[in-house]
């Protein structure tokens, strides 16, 4: 795990890259890899590539990036880890004609692999990546984000030269980097909690989607292709009974974390007591000699909003004798990391989750962990969210034979109620429209309160744009490839395409990598999630229980009072903080932010955090925070 940056010139004579420039980015990423840092600059200044270095796979100096092959005609910097180079090396070896400088490292297997095969080598990746290679006979830079969009790997084209890297902030390290605001963005982030790739909140700064490259020539053609969508890849199980698939599903995932667990490096799992956390660490301490470490967040006391899940952690640990660690936070724990937050953050992630991530994060990296498990991505594969019920049930009734006449009949009625702001109003006018109900599992703001919230002048502007523009593409692509066009597939495939990819494992990555270490996430194992996409919608949700499938696929291997006790999301209590210093916090700061700005409209705004008190007031607090930080 590492942070990668680079720069190239595409207008020859217009900026030639040096050592302090590119050195400048390189350690804006320190946090990201404070084991070591490399750079190489071609002879021209015309290509540069930078690495700071977590050392996890072949500890050895022979590893270090930026790397070359033999002759010195390609060149990487890799952020990520490829779980299954040994196999891959083997591969390359039985070919023959490749000398290896390194013992097992898997940035090696990167350039082998694509001398013998071409760009066609990422189809054998099984892991997560950000990959950025100088193809020196061609004079061609690739750029490769992994299938998920696990690692992420951003790029802005300004002043004849194209500038990329792991982060955001090592872009602006670039002094003729212009820093704006997308206002688009921001009305999709204001629906979202974040932005839709491949834009960001940074005007002219772009990130690359999961499952695509861009291959950029000498000569400034740039082309971005999708390599990967998960409906290119899935074998519908149909015929097959309920166990038959079970046992599939933990048959796939036991390899899953054990590929994660290939580590030079000690390696750990968080652990909430929930079923994801206790799959993983239970499969992760199948036949392994030494105690598996666990680490737990907690809050200082219990709220309505969130109750502590410790006495699960701690009964799950026990159950798999984890040498268990936890740690509970206060609101001085979450007021004092705010500012450290946006600075990690580079871009709002909207979720006030970032917090205890961030110091689960640094808990195990104090204990000597340097890469921990994580369970993202269950829940949307298998159905594994309560509301997640009321969407599939509100999909299937936006494709009754309504008459279109009741329907507005039924917004006009919701709107003389004073619903005309409510999440109710919402679903039923997308529906008139023919759109999908759900637009998400992470939703902030319906479009006419979000129409409020913005200023006079972006009211104006955005009059006639909704959000569902930012998601239409991945609808299309659904309903083009999808095998199954039943709503939880839908559901489950916007998710995987977006928020996954953009809010919960952005969130991952960046407060993971802020406390210096790597987080691996066995359930978006590529392949594992091409298998939970074959599986018919009819048996995800067999008898109204969520999670049910994956329930009885790990029944046996986790207790049966961690697979049914009711489902708890993590979470932080805001609500309750708003009540003391940080809702006088909030209010102070998006004050000041509307005052100085022509975004939100003020009135809205403090109507919302002062009367209200409303929870969702965290996604403008976040945005306020980042203007003030970035581009203030």
């Amino acid at each position: 795990m590492c942070g990668v940056v680079g720069a190239l010139v595409l207008s020859p004579g217009s900026f030639r890259i040096s050592e302090p420039y590119l050195m400048r980015m390189r350690d804006s990423l320190a946090h990201r890899g404070p084991d070591g840092a490399g750079l190489w600059i071609d002879s021209h200044g015309r290509i540069g590539l930078g690495h700071r270095r977590l050392s996890i796979i072949d500890l050895s100096e022979a590893a270090r990036q930026p790397m070359a092959n033999e002759d010195e005609t390609l060149w990487v910097a890799f952020n990520g880890e490829i779980y299954n180079h040994t196999e891959i090396r083997r591969e390359l070896e039985a070919l023959g004609g490749h000398r290896w400088r390194t013992d097992h490292s898997d940035t090696e297997v990167i350039l082998h692999a694509f001398e013998t095969w071409g760009i066609d080598c990422i189809a054998k990746f099984r892991g997560m990546f950000a990959i950025a290679l100088w193809d020196v006979r061609r004079q061609e830079l690739w750029l490769i984000r992994d299938r998920i969009g696990v690692k992420p790997l951003y790029y802005s084209l300004h002043h004849g030269r194209l500038v990329f890297a792991s982060e955001i902030k090592a872009l602006l390290q670039d002094p003729e980097q212009p820093r704006a605001l997308h206002e688009e963005s921001l009305f999709h982030y204001l629906s979202f909690l974040t932005t839709p790739a491949p834009q960001t909140l940074f005007d002219g700064i772009k990130k690359l989607p999961g499952g695509t490259w861009l291959r950029v020539r000498a000569d400034g053609t740039m082309e971005e292709r999708r390599y990967w969508d998960v409906w290119d890849h899935t074998s519908p199980l149909l015929g097959e009974t309920d166990g038959a698939i079970a046992a599939r599903v933990l048959e796939k995932l036991r390899e899953s974390v054990a590929l994660r667990k290939v580590s030079d490096v000690p390696v750990g799992v968080f652990l909430s007591g929930g079923v994801d956390s206790s799959t993983n660490a239970a499969l992760f301490s199948q036949g392994d000699t030494q105690r598996v470490r666990t680490f737990t967040i907690g809050y200082d006391g219990d709220y309505p909003s969130y109750r502590n899940e410790l006495s699960h952690a701690r009964f799950m640990a026990e159950q798999v004798g984890a040498d268990h660690h936890e740690r509970l936070l206060s609101l001085d724990d979450l007021i004092e990391f705010l500012p450290r937050m946006v600075a990690l953050q580079d871009e709002p992630i909207a979720d006030p989750v970032c917090v205890p991530v961030f110091y689960v994060s640094q808990l195990a990296r104090r204990h000597g962990v340097i890469v921990c498990q994580v369970g993202e991505g269950a829940d949307e594969l298998f159905w594994g969210y309560p509301s997640w019920k009321t969407s599939k049930m509100l999909e299937e009734w936006n494709h009754w034979p309504v008459p279109s006449l009741l329907k507005r009949l039924g917004l006009h009625g919701l709107q003389w109620c004073g619903y005309g702001e409510s999440i109710h109003y919402e679903r039923l006018r997308r529906g008139i429209l023919h759109q999908p109900v759900f637009w998400g599992g992470a939703e902030a703001f319906p479009e006419a309160l979000k129409q409020r919230l913005l200023s006079p002048r972006l009211q104006r502007q955005f009059r006639h744009l909704t959000s569902w523009e930012a998601i239409r593409p991945i609808h299309k692509r659904f309903q083009a490839k999808a095998w199954e066009q039943g709503p939880l597939q839908w559901m489950s495939y916007l998710d995987l395409n977006f928020r996954l990819p953009e809010l919960l494992l952005m969130r991952v990555d960046k407060m993971s990598m802020g406390a210096s270490l790597e987080a691996r996430v066995p359930f978006l194992d590529h392949e594992f999630v091409q298998l939970a996409m074959s599986v018919p919608e009819a048996v995800k949700t067999r008898g109204g229980v969520v999670k049910t499938l994956l329930k009885q696929a790990v029944r046996g291997v986790i207790p049966d009072a961690i697979i049914d006790r009711p489902k708890q999301g993590f979470g932080v209590p805001v609500q309750e903080w708003m009540q003391g210093r940080l809702g006088t916090l909030m209010q102070d700061t998006l004050a000041d932010f509307c005052d100085r700005t022509d975004i939100l409209d003020k009135a809205a705004v403090l109507d919302l955090v002062c009367r209200q008190r409303d929870p969702r007031s965290w996604y403008l607090f976040n945005l306020a925070l980042w203007w003030k930080a970035y581009l203030a």
